[in-house]
């Protein structure tokens, strides 16, 4: 983790926003093999120092790396096979079987998980016959290590292998809420599917602690991302009910979401049980001390998803199908980042994801942190009026514009979205005449006085909205997009180093 107080850290950066699963890859999906260490490559002799990724945990439902199992956790799917082949834990002959994807561009998650499991296996099967003393010694010491998280997450997830996936509500009675005669019993009788997930999540962090490393060497930063909220049918809630607001059956009472805002007009219902943050300040907040501290070492900047929830969250009773019928309740707000500061230090390196229905009690918890916010272009464009995202409105510099995130659409989908009157202007206020509208974005975001500027990869590559990497409130085909390693060619890495230099971020 980086020392924010330090004068080197003020310096103006830009980057890029892309996920692991976007790399290129033979096997489906981007991993952390060659595709990664290319991508880190090209951003150093870009100029750029910035990799920002999406939540690096396991996906569940509809593939949303917001909607994990484990708040802790890395995603098995990113594994390199290529590295567990170096490892001797696969043949070289075993990875070069390699089914024939529908599409490059597109990770498919069904296929991938049954081509990447079965190998899985394979490996951990040679891993539990493995002559390699130090790597069983650094295996135990990461089990013992990470034991807080590692324990509840490996055995949930065996008992998830051993009920088809099927959520744990809907499990029997007696795993529901296991006693510790029951846990003890359980450990015993899935002892060896408790250690296959065991296995991955410590080669998934053996292989992330040598990117990261990697792309520290080359003076890149790598900024993580964490939902504020965890997942119902997670390992979390599962083993730390009394954290979130449930009812005596497990289910939950609230659940979390947005009222109507730019994305959708009947809010977006998440779903997500809500903390009950009383309990949580009981213990000093130690659960989500723990929770930032794992990520930290992780990455060297942090984003939150949603920061507005720690002032506010949306409150929706758990029976409604929208969110319209949600109230605001008041969060946990400055208590909560005293006590991480406390353990942590005075300085995080967090991020604040600031957007929708900011207050200025939101501002004023952003702010007593020295949390960088966001200011997103597409949002300043899309009306041309007095919008605080507009560059020349900037009134801080410690803050990170973005061309657009996950949630929008590519700078070129988007453009071609506008009515003629908005393109105009503009067309008149960028001195451009829109024929590589990605590029004027990213030159928008990097003349502004923010601190950090950052742009998907879609926009460097100037693609449309058929490569967007998520679409709000629609379930399907989301998260799937990748690019081939052709892409990024020299030209770009020109540009964007020219870019950069003239702006002043080198």
């Amino acid at each position: 983790m980086v020392n924010t107080s330090n004068e080197e850290d003020m310096r103006r950066l830009s980057g890029i926003l892309v996920h692991p699963t976007s790399f290129p890859s033979p096997y489906g999906i981007g991993d952390l093999g060659k595709g990664a260490y290319d991508f880190i490559d090209f951003l150093h002799e870009s100029s750029q120092h910035l990799w920002q990724v999406l939540p690096l945990g396991p996906t569940g439902f509809w593939n949303s790396p917001y909607q994990s199992p484990s708040a802790f956790a890395g995603q098995p799917l990113l594994i390199s096979l290529d590295d567990l082949a170096d490892m001797e834990l696969l043949e070289k002959s075993d990875i070069e079987k390699i089914p024939q994807w529908k599409d490059p561009r597109k990770a498919d998650y069904i296929e991938v998980r049954e081509y990447k499991e079965t190998l899985f296996l394979q490996a951990y099967a040679a891993f539990k016959h493995t002559p390699n003393k130090m790597l069983l010694e650094e295996y135990d010491d990461f089990c013992m290590a990470n034991a807080d998280w590692l324990e509840d997450y490996s055995l949930f997830m065996a008992l998830k292998d051993t009920h088809e996936g099927e959520c744990w509500a809907d499990w029997e009675e007696e795993l529901i809420s296991p006693i510790p005669e029951v846990r003890a019993s359980l450990k015993k009788s899935l002892k060896d599917e408790i250690r296959y997930h065991q296995f991955l999540q410590f080669i998934f962090f053996s292989q992330w602690a040598k990117l990261k490393a990697y792309a520290n060497e080359k003076e890149v930063f790598i900024i993580g991302d964490i939902p504020i909220f965890a997942a119902y049918d997670s390992a979390d809630v599962w083993a730390n009910k009394g954290l979130f607001q449930l009812d005596s059956t497990g289910h939950p009472t609230r659940v979390s979401g947005v009222p109507p805002d730019y994305f959708s007009a009947t809010g977006q219902r998440w779903g997500n049980p809500l903390y009950d943050w009383p309990v949580h300040k009981k213990d000093g907040y130690q659960w989500w001390i723990s929770r930032i501290a794992h990520q930290l070492k992780m990455v060297d900047y942090l984003r939150i998803d949603h920061f507005r929830g720690f002032e506010a969250y949306w409150s929706i009773p758990a029976e409604e199908e929208t969110a319209l019928n949600g109230k605001w309740v008041k969060g946990p707000c400055e208590d909560l980042f005293l006590c991480i500061q406390k353990e942590l230090g005075d300085r995080l390196p967090i991020l604040a994801e600031d957007l929708g229905i900011i207050t200025p009690d939101v501002e004023w918890l952003r702010d007593m942190f020295h949390f960088p916010g966001m200011r997103i272009l597409q949002f300043a464009f899309q009306d041309m009026g007095e919008s605080t995202y507009l560059p020349h409105n900037f009134t801080t510099v410690n803050c990170i514009c973005y061309t657009g995130t996950h949630d929008n659409d590519t700078s070129a989908g988007w453009y071609q979205g506008l009515s003629e009157e908005l393109k105009d202007k503009i067309r008149r206020y960028g001195n451009t005449d829109g024929g590589n509208i990605s590029l004027d974005m990213i030159r928008f975001c990097m003349g502004t006085i923010a601190r950090f500027a950052i742009f998907p990869i879609q926009d460097i590559l100037q693609l449309d909205s058929s490569h967007r990497m998520n679409t709000p409130g629609v379930a399907e085909g989301n998260w799937e997009f990748r690019y081939l390693q052709e892409d990024l060619d020299s030209s770009r890495s020109e540009w964007l180093r020219q870019t950069s230099h003239l702006f002043g971020r080198y």
